[in-house]
């Protein structure tokens, strides 16, 4: 999306207008095409679009009008020249491992990721096609350039990380992957293009779920991947197109409505979340707070380099145990107790018991997700109601 006078729009701009297509009605608001197949005007017209000699919208599993303009959008925030929607941000990583990787292939992975990307990349899933992961439990580059070599075919990594908020170097890990030619990929979903850009710092694949911030509100499923022409629309759009994992247009068009205000609500949750993870550090009932912005943070100088905002989502440590993180969230009457984020609701969970609960305990403790942790993905409330609503269970303690 290019002006006249040859400059590209600010953000908060292409979250509004990017990637819009309008049809013949010319309506104003993105148009919701529900449809499973588009027609043709002649058998040699079909035969032409089914083979790609002529583009056009055949099925909706593969090609539709909405999941197009939220593809367009949000390649466009990322600084991509493509995007590719996906029914879910597991299904994206799954194409993403399935697209890269063939037997005998190695994956290198953070441990601080979702409990269920390490079940995709590791032996439950990969592992039955003959491709081993190895898992790197730190931050530190010399632990990545240890485990990815040649052979290495996937870097994968979310930053920060769920629910620990560890922050990873992305520049100097994009170079190691580089050197062994592998894809370098970066969940970007609880930055957001709003905070951060990972391809602007040499990620090749940025992954989304689009049922948190890009939709901000919890209301569909949704994924993506986005990257180059080349990854998007041929290597991966042909397995996405066989095995069927994509987006529904109705998800699509509430995610594309969702991101008009994406910047907005991203500087708001960052704003929110900084101030009441200072408020938790100084609070006696609580051992430790993790927060990418948060001064005490270790990696705070490197998420201020790479990240414009700290993102909605922290977690803390109370002083106990699993009895007393429960007795915490069970005295909660705004926060909404649910594994979910990227809403403008609060939300808050116990990490070793739901969102990371299949991970074994030595997986986790690795991680650093211990049975004191609490997750707070902090929305757009109140300030003070939410230190209330939190001091009353903290104040049990």
């Amino acid at each position: 999306m290019i002006g006249d006078d040859g400059r590209t729009p600010d953000l908060d701009t292409l979250a509004i207008r990017a990637g819009g297509l309008r049809s013949p009605f010319n309506e104003h608001s993105e148009a919701l095409f529900a449809t499973v197949s588009f027609v043709h005007e002649s058998a040699a017209m079909a035969a032409k679009r089914f083979t790609g000699e002529e583009p056009g919208y055949i099925y909706s599993r593969f090609t539709n009008p909405t999941v197009d303009m939220f593809e367009r959008r949000l390649a466009a925030l990322e600084g991509a020249p493509a995007a590719l929607a996906t029914a879910s941000g597991m299904a994206a990583i799954t194409t993403l491992a399935m697209t890269v990787c063939s037997a005998g292939d190695h994956i290198v992975t953070s441990g601080s990721v979702f409990g269920s990307t390490l079940n995709v990349l590791g032996a439950p899933v990969m592992g039955k096609f003959g491709v081993t992961c190895e898992v790197v439990p730190s931050t530190s580059l010399d632990a990545w350039a240890q485990a990815i070599r040649p052979g290495t075919r996937l870097v994968f990594l979310e930053t920060p990380s769920n629910p620990m908020a560890d922050v990873f170097d992305i520049a100097a890990i994009a170079e190691m992957a580089r050197k062994v030619g592998a894809t370098f990929a970066v969940d970007n979903c609880f930055c957001t293009p709003a905070l951060q850009r990972p391809l602007a710092l040499g990620a090749d694949v940025v992954v989304h779920s689009a049922s948190k911030h890009l939709d901000g509100q919890g209301r569909v499923m949704g994924g993506a991947l986005v990257g180059s022409e080349e990854f998007c629309r041929e290597r991966a759009y042909g397995f996405l197109r066989t095995t069927g994992a994509s987006m529904a247009p109705f998800n699509a068009w509430v995610a594309l409505k969702g991101m008009e205000t994406l910047p907005l609500r991203m500087r708001a949750h960052s704003e929110n979340a900084l101030a009441l993870a200072r408020w938790l550090s100084a609070h006696p009932g609580v051992e430790r707070v993790h927060y990418p912005f948060l001064e005490s943070h270790p990696g705070a100088t490197l998420a201020r380099r790479q990240q414009s905002g700290g993102g909605a989502v922290l977690s803390f440590s109370v002083r106990g145990g699993r009895e007393e993180a429960w007795r915490v969230i069970d005295a909660v009457r705004i926060l909404s107790i649910t594994g979910n984020l990227g809403d403008v609701k609060s939300t808050i969970t116990h990490p070793a018991t739901t969102t990371h609960g299949r991970m074994s305990a030595a997986a986790r403790e690795a991680a650093g997700i211990g049975e004191s942790l609490i997750r707070v993905a902090v929305g757009l409330e109140s300030q003070e109601d939410l230190r209330a609503d939190l001091a009353r269970g903290l104040g049990q303690l």
